[in-house]
């Protein structure tokens, strides 16, 4: 069953219960929703922009938990709705809609399951999806379908393009140069690993944990004596490392800038926590690169064609990532103190460069003690 609640500024918070809530827990609710008013209604007719009933928001997790520690244990999902009358909600239409009622079906899902969708021509698929398969990858999937006698679906092919994406495999990093018909010595990897290898001297911990240690200064702990017990705080002199850590995020950030840029953000903020065994992070930085945003005023923009995004637009990209690796950095507690942008097109012999696929890098430092830094090895029966 549904519960309205509606507040001074016309926000309406639907709540979802198993069973049916007394009228103490209403009058705890009213409260929580900040001096809201119940509503006894069955139906609110009115413009609405507010979640999907198909995705329950971070928001609505976080909500139920409170009321939870409320003792309010009937309560499987909150959302809250804007009035969308005379002036314009924005919203993201890939998380939220419009509706134009709230009522006890706001949150069933009526939807049946498509068919499986072969795809007869990869090559098209791709340039519809925005996959960004290169010619090599969708010869290859040509050749699985031949082999396997039969098109691959699209679910198949997605599947494909995320598990080998540059994120998951550093396909390009461990990737053969081969220039002039030459293929050189190294990867982009191995040279980066290189410099380790070359100047190994204040290298604690690197490419083999969750994130990187240098050796870092001595400093003045002011910690319990016991951390197994209450006890007094005293200072103690220990040896710290410093860790350094970068995150990509890119396919993320493009389909869903908000909450890719976030994830991306909190995956190198869990990076560093679970650097050895256990470090503390301190803060952040984030790095984008979109084609051109097109702002008006710089001219150098319009001399290449806008085309037709398939996602969003670079600009809304930049505004919304900017504002999800910051909002996960600011509820855990750490701030994103710097970064660089980058926007870039170029046009050569009829053939645009440009970074369609969004290049989102999160990245920050922390610190640990030194003797925390490495992990230890399991043993039989731990």
């Amino acid at each position: 069953m549904l519960y309205f609640f509606q507040t001074k500024l016309k926000t309406i918070f639907a709540v979802q219960s198993v069973k049916t809530i007394s009228k103490e827990e209403i009058k705890k609710l009213e409260w929580l929703f900040g001096d809201s008013n119940f509503i006894s209604k069955n139906i609110i007719k009115n413009n609405f922009v507010g979640p999907r009933a198909a995705m329950v928001s971070p928001w609505s997790t976080n909500a139920v938990e409170i009321t939870q520690n409320m003792g309010i244990d009937s309560i499987i999902r909150i959302e809250k709705y804007i009035l969308n009358d005379d002036k314009f909600v924005d919203f993201d239409p890939m998380l939220n809609q419009k509706f134009k009622s709230l009522d006890q079906n706001l949150f069933d899902i009526d939807i049946n399951p498509e068919k499986i969708n072969y795809i007869k021509n990869i090559d098209q698929y791709n340039q519809k999806e925005g996959l960004s398969l290169s010619h090599e990858e969708i010869s290859y999937l040509s050749k699985i379908s031949n082999l396997i006698g039969r098109n691959l679906s699209d679910s198949e092919i997605f599947g494909f393009s995320q598990v080998n994406s540059e994120h998951c495999r550093h396909k390009i990093f461990n990737g053969k140069f081969i220039i002039d018909g030459v293929e050189k010595e190294k990867s982009l990897f191995s040279l980066i690993k290189k410099t380790s290898k070359v100047n190994p001297e204040n290298l604690v911990s690197a490419y083999k944990d969750n994130v990187a240690f240098i050796k870092g200064p001595k400093v003045q702990q002011f910690s319990p004596e016991i951390s197994s017990e209450s006890a007094f705080y005293k200072k103690k002199e220990i040896d710290t490392v410093i860790s350094l850590k970068a995150e990509t995020h890119n396919f993320p950030t493009t389909v869903e800038p908000f909450n890719g840029a976030a994830t991306g953000s909190g995956g190198e903020i869990r990076d560093r926590l679970a650097g050895g065994k256990g470090s503390i992070p301190l803060a952040g930085t984030a790095v984008y690169m979109t084609p051109y945003s097109r702002i008006k005023s710089k001219q150098w923009e319009q001399k290449i064609k806008e085309r037709k995004w398939l996602y969003q637009n670079p600009i809304d990209i930049l505004i919304k990532a900017s504002n999800g690796a910051s909002d996960f950095g600011n509820k855990f507690g750490q701030p994103l103190i710097t970064g660089s942008l980058l926007t870039f097109e170029n046009e050569n012999s009829g053939e645009i460069q440009s970074f369609d696929k969004v290049i989102m890098l999160a990245g920050g430092i922390g610190y640990a003690n030194h003797k925390h830094a490495l992990k230890d090895k399991p043993s039989k029966d731990d």
